[in-house]
C-alpha cells in the first residue's frame, strides 16, 4: 500500500476518533446541540444553561475545536463559537459504511433463516 494511501487511511481514523470521543461526553452534545439550533453564539451565552463553570465550558469547548466540530471566532474579548457541520461528514461516512455492512449481514441471515424454514416445511 503507497504511504500516502496508508496517511490518509490513518489520518481519516484519527479525525473519527477525535469527533467520537468529543461527542461521548453529554456536555458536550449539548453544547453541539444548542450550537447546532441557534448558530454562532458567544461563549458567555453558550454556557448559561449549564451548571458548571466557564473555566470547565472552556476545556469542553477545546476538545470540541481540536475534533474540528465548532470554529471559533474573537471579536475584541469577545468569543463567538459556531457549529462546523463538515466536521462531521467523516464519522457519518463511517457509520454509513458500518450500517451498510450490518444490513448486508441480517439481509443473508433472513435467507438463511427463510431456507431454513423451507425445509422444515418438506420434512
Amino acid at each position: 500500500m503507497p504511504r500516502y494511501i496508508l496517511n490518509a487511511v490513518v489520518n481519516n481514523e484519527q479525525k473519527v476518533t477525535a469527533t467520537f470521543a468529543a461527542l461521548a461526553d453529554p456536555t458536550r452534545r449539548r453544547i453541539v446541540q444548542r450550537l447546532s439550533e441557534q448558530g454562532e453564539t458567544r461563549v458567555t451565552g453558550l454556557a448559561k444553561p449549564f451548571r458548571i463553570s466557564l473555566p470547565a465550558i472552556s476545556r469542553h469547548l477545546r476538545v470540541l475545536e481540536r475534533a474540528r466540530l465548532i470554529e471559533r471566532r474573537r471579536c475584541g474579548r469577545e468569543h463567538f463559537i459556531r457549529p462546523r457541520p463538515s466536521g462531521l461528514e467523516e464519522a457519518r461516512k463511517w457509520i454509513a459504511h458500518y450500517a451498510q455492512a450490518w444490513d448486508s449481514s441480517f439481509d443473508v441471515l433472513d435467507q438463511l433463516l427463510e431456507t431454513a424454514k423451507q425445509k422444515e416445511k418438506i420434512r
